[in-house]
C-alpha cells in the first residue's frame, strides 16, 4: 500500500509542475499555430511521462496504472491550455489574415 500512496505523491507533483510548465508560458510574436502547440504541449506530456516512469515504486501493473493516470491527468491540463493558446490565437487574427486553424 506504501507504493501506492507513494505512485500518488508522484501524481501529484508531476501535475503541480506541469501545470507550472505551462502558467509561465507567455504567447508573443511570432506567434506559432495551434498545430505547432499541440506538438510542443504532446512533446512536454511525453517527457513528464517518460521523467516520472522512472520514479514509479511497486508492481508492474501499480507502476502501469500510476502512469497512465498521470498521463490521463496532464492530458486534461495540456487540453485547457491548449484551448486558451486557441482563444489567444483568435484574439490575434487580423481581419484581412486569418492564421491557420488545424
Amino acid at each position: 500500500m506504501a507504493h501506492l500512496q507513494s505512485n500518488k505523491d508522484l501524481i501529484s507533483t508531476g501535475m503541480k509542475e506541469f501545470n507550472v510548465l505551462l502558467n509561465q508560458q507567455v504567447f508573443n510574436d511570432p506567434l506559432i499555430s495551434e498545430e505547432d502547440m499541440m506538438t510542443v504541449v504532446d512533446d512536454w506530456v511525453n517527457f513528464y511521462v517518460n521523467y516520472y516512469k522512472q520514479h514509479m515504486k511497486g508492481e508492474q501493473q501499480e507502476q502501469v496504472g500510476a502512469l497512465q493516470e498521470l498521463q490521463q491527468q496532464l492530458d486534461i491540463l495540456a487540453k485547457s491550455f491548449l484551448v486558451k493558446y486557441k482563444d489567444f490565437l483568435k484574439s490575434h487574427e487580423h481581419p484581412n489574415h486569418k492564421l491557420p486553424s488545424f
